[in-house]
């Protein structure tokens, strides 16, 4: 008897299942919809968007012979002017440039700590395993060293000694491979894709945590990533510029 109630109760679950998925079908077959929501939700959390080059087939659709970042990088060299996070404005953009991804400005409202992402992925568990309060992160998909993770952070805003600066133009360099090896922190003058974005090769950068997640100080997470950095970098024998240099920027 118990054997035929439980046969019974596993099919009325897996009719559940089935109805469930017959109804979510229709809001996946709306995917500019749902890239409009997932924009929207990053400009009402006070991140500045603008759009950025898409993919077009392996290349990128700037045209540029030889795109060194393709589909990674701002359409307009003003992008950091350009940048809003006026609702009707990303309305427009993303409903009059369906193709195109999109790029955050760093250093004004969040920072963006970028790793290698099987560093990224073993600081996450123990973060969280930790209880450590872990804000959006992102995964930007790619090959070996290409692929990353990306922390987003409040921002350390401007210090009042700006010796205490650590501008994202330097702070990719070799040199730095002994304290912050593959460690890219994105602040003032940086910018970094935001999810959905689509990249070359049926690659990606998507959420793995959204926006529902306040943004943490970014010095709560800065030592955990560092050291599973330092431990990917002597596990995979990389070279210092392999690793510390920015990579799918």
């Amino acid at each position: 008897m118990g054997s035929e109630s439980g046969r019974v109760q596993r099919g009325e679950q897996s009719r559940i299942s089935q109805w469930l998925r017959r109804r979510q079908k229709p809001a996946a077959e709306d995917p500019g919809k749902e890239r409009e929501a997932l924009l929207l939700a990053v400009a009402a959390a006070g991140l500045p968007l603008a759009p950025a080059a898409h993919p077009a087939g392996y290349r990128c659709s700037c045209d540029r012979i030889g795109c060194p970042t393709p589909a990674r990088h701002p359409l307009s060299f003003a992008w950091q002017t350009q940048s809003t996070t006026d609702r009707a404005q990303v309305e427009r953009w993303a409903r009059n440039q369906p193709q195109a991804n999109f790029i955050t400005a760093t250093g004004m409202v969040h920072d963006v700590l970028d790793v290698p992402l099987e560093a990224g992925a073993a600081a996450l568990a123990r973060l969280l395993e930790a209880g450590i309060e872990v804000g959006p992160v992102a995964e930007s998909g790619g090959t070996g060293e290409q692929a990353r993770m990306l922390f987003f952070t409040a921002t350390r805003g401007t210090p009042e000694d700006e010796d205490e600066w650590w501008p994202c133009e330097l702070d990719c360099h070799p040199e730095t491979m002994d304290e912050h090896p593959g460690l890219r922190w994105h602040c003032r003058g940086s910018y970094v894709l935001v999810p959905p974005a689509a990249l070359p090769g049926d690659l990606a950068v998507s959420w793995i945590r959204g926006m529902e997640h306040p943004l943490p100080d970014p010095l709560t997470l800065l030592e955990t990533l560092t050291d599973a950095c330092a431990t990917y970098a002597g596990t995979a024998n990389l070279t210092p510029a392999a690793v510390a240099w920015p990579l799918g920027h």
